[in-house]
């Protein structure tokens, strides 16, 4: 992908000023030594990796799967790192779409948070908006037609959980928590994380396999039909503050490249 940087042991190249755990650990459902560890920083990428002649950075990847076994694609073992640092343009383009994985950068508990992470999560309110509902819904969709082997190969991730359960839990109870996430985001304009309960507790029923696939099947039916009511009847304007994220994405960008000019 033009523009991405994948390095083996590096450091993002860019001084990153947000960065948090956006995975099962931030939702409060990861199982303990069954988890990787997913995070996702933000940076301020220097005026020459923006607009220089040799590609513009977007994204930076660093994996410690790839790097053990030397290969990218190189699936996650439990404990292992996967760690995506966006440019602060792309990251505030994905924002405003409603991307539901990206905005938890907004609502989880910062790693690192410089003056300049921390007003960007002061800016929450100006993402929020009913394009994020329509976005967990696309998300929601997608997911359930790939539970269910009616877009792709079923179950080829995780087939233990295939064969002791019927069907891949952990990825089941992730599309169930995507559409307990899309209806509080469209009636809050906000999310918790970890998790409010009873949802997180039910996400963790299903993931453990206490429920049938038909059970999940239906609950996140009457999840997607709540979550499709609230595109219409939600109390979040119909489009995010463009204007006030363009303008500290300016700032920011403004006060980085003069300190690197000093």
């Amino acid at each position: 992908m033009k523009g991405t940087m994948q390095a083996q042991g590096a450091i993002c190249p860019h001084p990153i000023v947000l960065r948090c755990e956006v995975g099962s650990g931030a939702h409060g459902i990861a199982q303990e030594g069954r988890d990787d560890r997913d995070e996702m920083g933000v940076c301020l990428e220097s005026l020459s990796a923006a607009f220089g002649l040799h590609g513009t950075f977007e994204q930076f990847i660093y994996r410690t799967a790839a790097e053990r076994e030397g290969r990218h694609d190189a699936p996650s073992q439990p404990g292992d790192l996967d760690l995506v640092v966006y440019s602060l343009r792309k990251w505030c383009r994905l924002a405003l779409a409603g991307n539901p994985t990206v905005l938890l950068l907004l609502y989880a508990q910062p790693i690192t948070a410089t003056e300049m992470g921390e007003q960007l999560r002061g800016l929450a309110g100006c993402f929020s908006s009913r394009l994020a509902g329509k976005a967990f819904l696309s998300y929601l969709h997608a997911q359930r037609q790939r539970l269910t082997g009616e877009r792709g190969q079923k179950n080829v991730n995780r087939r233990d959980l295939a064969e002791r359960f019927g069907y891949d839990t952990k990825y089941a109870s992730h599309m169930l928590r995507l559409g307990y996430q899309g209806v509080e985001f469209m009636e809050t304009g906000a999310l918790q994380l970890p998790m409010r309960d009873p949802e997180r507790a039910r996400v963790l029923a299903v993931r453990a396999g206490l429920a049938t696939l038909q059970e999940v099947l239906t609950e996140t039916g009457d999840v997607e039909r709540r979550l499709k009511d609230l595109l219409d009847t939600s109390a979040l304007p119909r489009h995010p503050d463009t204007e006030s994220i363009e303008k500290f994405m300016l700032r920011a960008y403004r006060e980085q490249w003069n300190a690197s000019a000093d």
